[in-house]
């Protein structure tokens, strides 16, 4: 691949990674402070793109040079925010997946992947108990931030904005169409918390804790109700109106990590959590294509509860709510 031909490889790359809606020369000008005019010479090879350009557009729609010239260096390009109790603020963490939600909206075409170890992180918005758990444990517990150290769950403490923010998030979700991998262990994680928050005297009492568990019980209604007609729909909407496609699979042979891909038009993401509350993103195609192929195995070796499998679906569902129901029970109120 000569020199001309790398820069129209670059600017190929660059056109997926904008949405369709978006004028790609006017987009490239603004980033280069150049004419647009300037920018189809470039991108027709018409005029070599300097250094600092190349540095420019690589760095801001994060293309991998190794990958391009087929440098075979056995590394793969991540981005991503180490957060801790001094840097972490909750609002902003919530407007930073509002935002990515919005870009994957902006797309024509979308598909989430969605690998569920727990559940969806946008699912905890269906109500303000469980957000306010949720909000509550990432701070005190995970996070370990300082003001929240000898407090106890207060749901009238948790600020309505991140709620809103919340919900936002929730209804960008239910605008994609999603595939959703679940298995017997997603909802053990929360009610896990739960229950610690429980024995270590967290709530004000335990009739916090059965409000909880009860937020948990009407979510899964929710989702269960979803994954019967095949598509999400708004929480509070009493006809249910469509929205995205819901695919609900049931695997019950391996432990899943909460991994999410997300393809869209002609390109591919992977975003994949660590630490419980970080996460790192890469659109390296052969990572992106490896790991999309990993999961197309998987869903061929899951059945498939929404729309189809009324039995299983009806089995999982009752198993999942039998759990909550025995929790509630065991905090003899």
């Amino acid at each position: 691949m000569n020199a001309t031909e790398l820069q129209q490889q670059i600017f190929n790359i660059i056109k997926n990674n904008i949405p369709d809606h978006l004028s790609v020369p006017e987009e490239i000008a603004k980033l280069l402070n150049v004419s647009t005019d300037s920018v189809y010479r470039r991108i027709r090879g018409e005029k070599v793109i300097t250094l600092d350009e190349l540095q420019t557009l690589c760095t801001h729609y994060k293309v991998s040079l190794d990958q391009l010239m087929n440098i075979q260096t056995g590394s793969f390009l991540f981005q991503g925010n180490l957060l801790n109790s001094e840097t972490f603020r909750y609002e902003a963490y919530q407007t930073g997946i509002l935002h990515t939600l919005a870009y994957f909206n902006s797309f024509k075409e979308k598909e989430y992947y969605y690998l569920c170890k727990d559940t969806p992180v946008f699912y905890h918005s269906h109500s303000r108990e469980l957000a306010a758990f949720k909000y509550f444990f990432w701070m005190r517990t995970l996070v370990h931030f300082p003001d929240f150290k000898n407090r106890k769950l207060n749901f009238d403490e948790f600020p309505e904005n991140i709620f809103e923010i919340g919900r936002k998030s929730l209804a960008l979700y239910n605008q994609i169409d999603s595939y959703e991998m679940w298995n017997m262990e997603s909802l053990n994680t929360t009610i896990r918390q739960v229950e610690y928050y429980v024995d270590s005297k967290v709530f004000n009492s335990n009739q916090d804790a059965f409000l909880v568990y009860e937020a948990i019980e009407k979510f899964l209604d929710h989702i269960e109700q979803e994954a019967a007609v095949g598509y999400k729909f708004d929480y509070d909407d009493p006809e249910k109106k469509p929205l995205g496609k819901l695919c609900l699979y049931l695997n019950e042979f391996i432990l899943l990590d909460n991994t999410m891909v997300i393809k869209m038009d002609n390109s591919k993401m992977v975003v994949i959590p660590h630490c419980a509350i970080n996460y790192i993103m890469t659109r390296d195609i052969a990572f992106c294509d490896h790991f999309y192929k990993y999961i197309e195995n998987l869903i061929r070796r899951s059945t498939l509860i929404s729309q189809v499998s009324e039995k299983e679906r009806f089995r999982f569902f009752r198993l999942m709510k039998e759990k909550v129901k025995n929790r509630k029970l065991a905090l003899k109120l």
